[in-house]
């Protein structure tokens, strides 16, 4: 069976209380050494002083050693001079001289009687007599022992109240969590305008809690876009559809000639061939999104490219009486894929003969610039204000619906162009910010800087020329 993971406030009690109770115990036992040591050195303190007393004595008065005893608070002591020497009845009825031979030291030593009583002796040596003594210890030794006993029995509780303590706080800590996560599950497809509370930007929590924040945002972002292109395409669609249908109805409801009828379904046709053109646009855009478009790179002879796009494009500038120009000013040479660029060319310069008046002009210039090469499209038409210049890219975006409806155009041309552009390393852009006439700009890498503009593109315009998918 497999166990459970603990959770995170089980874990941080643990370790909470696990490392309190090493700090506990590790001060119990300083505590512990550090009494001994000062208890220990004042007995060992007031030894040396009844060793000096007896030394001073012996060397004075030695007549008067038999004198020290319970007056003196001296009763385990002994003088050797070399001859028969002195020594106190304690001190021969315990044995201590065998303790002198065991330790062999001048230090205080501890040593333990056969009756279990226990003794801390100490000697001292002059040139003609050897002097010893001793003090029971095992008053000492009983206050270090009750004091153990005292520090390992609260050590237990100690552990106890830091299991309780970091329970509780952690809990605390981790309520914020809690929180976040509660007002997770509000959130929904339906009310991604929701947010995580936060307390405090700057601790983990809090950016924790606001990138979770701006990953909503970014949600959504691409919720309202797909709804607006679904609307959007919904309606584009059921134009076209509605107007083949009231055609339709109206043939079908007045008898009519062949003349009649041959205008019918040329007005049907017309509207199947605005629907091909956007379902064409659309399965563009949705293979781009799901990156199953694949790239086929070459080097190509820019100037030529867009010249045959021009050579194409000449006769419908020609039915609105427009000046077409173009001018390659250098060779230059790109590595792309020739038809996204030659998709991007024409949508560009169709648009630009699209909205630019009869009789107007529209420029096409090819250059070098900065390691790369630059295509300019210049027209003279109405311009786009500057209200619009942001979202002009956009998918179904248009700067005057019932004007672009009627010339054909369903807001998807500029759209497309610039992920043709992007998806082979390039940029476009509108440049210009006059309100007569517009000035798009395309930028891609030549073929010797191939790798710059690969490493340019974004993840998944890289993973689209990874990727390998049927048309």
């Amino acid at each position: 069976m497999r166990i459970r993971p603990p959770s995170v406030r089980a874990r941080l009690t643990f370790w909470h209380a696990g490392v309190l109770t090493l700090i506990v115990c590790v001060f119990s036992v300083g505590i512990l050494l550090f009494v001994g040591a000062r208890l220990y050195a004042g007995l060992d303190a007031q030894l040396g002083r009844e060793i000096a007393t007896i030394s001073k004595i012996f060397r004075e008065e030695p007549d008067e050693l038999r004198d020290l005893g319970p007056d003196w608070g001296i009763t385990l002591f002994q003088v050797d001079d070399g001859g028969a020497g002195q020594q106190s009845e304690a001190w021969e009825r315990e044995g201590l001289s065998r303790a002198l031979q065991k330790g062999g030291s001048t230090s205080p030593l501890s040593w333990t009687a056969p009756d279990g009583r226990s003794y801390r002796v100490q000697s001292a040596s002059d040139s003609s007599y050897h002097v010893a003594a001793a003090i029971d210890e095992t008053s000492l030794r009983d206050t270090l022992w009750t004091l153990a006993i005292i520090l390992a029995t609260g050590i237990p509780f100690a552990a106890g109240l830091a299991i309780a303590g970091g329970y509780f706080l952690a809990g605390r800590v981790l309520s914020p969590v809690g929180a976040m996560a509660q007002k997770a599950r509000e959130i929904t497809a339906e009310s991604l305008a929701k947010r995580l509370p936060v307390d405090n930007a700057e601790d983990e929590f809090g950016r924790l809690a606001t990138v979770f924040n701006d990953t909503l945002s970014r949600l959504q972002d691409a919720f309202e876009r797909l709804r607006r292109f679904t609307a959007d395409a919904s309606h584009e669609l059921r134009t076209p559809l509605t107007a083949m249908r009231s055609v339709g109805e109206v043939a079908l409801q007045n008898p009519l000639d062949a003349v009649a009828y041959r205008d019918v379904i040329g007005s049907m046709l017309e509207e199947v061939d605005r629907l091909t053109r956007l379902v064409e646009s659309l399965l563009i855009l949705t293979r781009a999104d799901s990156g199953k478009v694949q790239l086929a790179p070459e080097a190509l002879d820019l100037g030529a490219l867009v010249g045959h796009v021009i050579d194409q494009l000449r006769v419908l500038a020609d039915e609105k009486h427009q000046e077409l120009r173009f001018r390659a000013v250098v060779r230059v040479h790109v590595r792309g894929d020739a038809a996204l660029i030659r998709h991007a060319l024409m949508n560009l310069i169709h648009n630009a003969i699209k909205y630019t008046p009869n009789g107007g002009t529209i420029s096409v210039e090819v250059n070098a610039a900065g390691g790369g090469a630059m295509i300019e499209v210049r027209d003279t038409g109405p311009g786009i204000p500057a209200t619009h210049q942001d979202r002009i890219f956009d998918r179904f975006y248009r700067v005057d619906t019932s004007r672009s409806r009627e010339a054909g155009g369903v807001g998807l041309g500029l759209a497309i162009a610039r992920w043709a552009v992007e998806a082979n390393g390039g940029q476009i852009e509108l440049a210009s910010d006059m309100t007569e006439g517009s000035l798009f700009r395309v930028i891609l890498p030549n073929a010797s800087t191939e790798s710059a503009g690969d490493r340019q593109l974004p993840n998944e315009l890289r993973r689209a020329k990874q990727s390998i998918a049927s048309p």
